[in-house]
């Protein structure tokens, strides 16, 4: 038990590494488009405004893949999930936490899997979080309605 909770913390800990750089990323490239926006006076509705809250979503997107690639990748070479695409369907429900249920994950690993399931919750709600307040910015003194 005591190596299933510290592999699963290390994943928690690499994978809100990884967020946390990857939302910082997000945050200088949205800043970048701020500027531009305020200097030229481009409604956030514009062209330009859609295609900044596109990259932010694809941004976000593309985070979570990667931290579910990554549990992904452990399970496989735990030897925990058979198959590589088995790992990845199920980490992905998992850290979406829909559950697949225990039938796939060799017993020994099974914790891992339900830390992942609270990390991947956490991890999602920060990128709400993140996207909301990224949105209430991008609309500034603008009345959208």
């Amino acid at each position: 038990m005591l190596r299933e909770l510290a592999l699963a913390t290390l994943m928690v800990v690499l994978t809100v590494v990884i967020h946390a750089a990857g939302l910082y990323a997000l945050t200088r490239v949205m800043r970048l488009e701020e500027r531009v926006e305020v200097i030229a006076r481009i409604h956030p509705m514009s062209l330009r405004g859609f295609a900044a809250t596109l990259g932010a979503i694809l941004g976000i997107f593309f985070l979570h893949g990667l931290e579910i690639w990554l549990y992904a990748f452990l399970y496989t070479y735990l030897g925990a999930i058979d198959t590589l695409r088995d790992a990845v369907y199920f980490s992905t429900i998992t850290y979406g936490a829909i559950g697949y249920g225990d039938a796939q994950m060799a017993e020994q690993w099974r914790l891992v899997s339900a830390i992942e399931g609270i990390n991947g919750i956490v991890l999602i709600g920060w990128s709400t979080a993140y996207f909301i307040t990224l949105i209430g910015r991008m609309r500034g003194g603008y009345d959208l309605t």
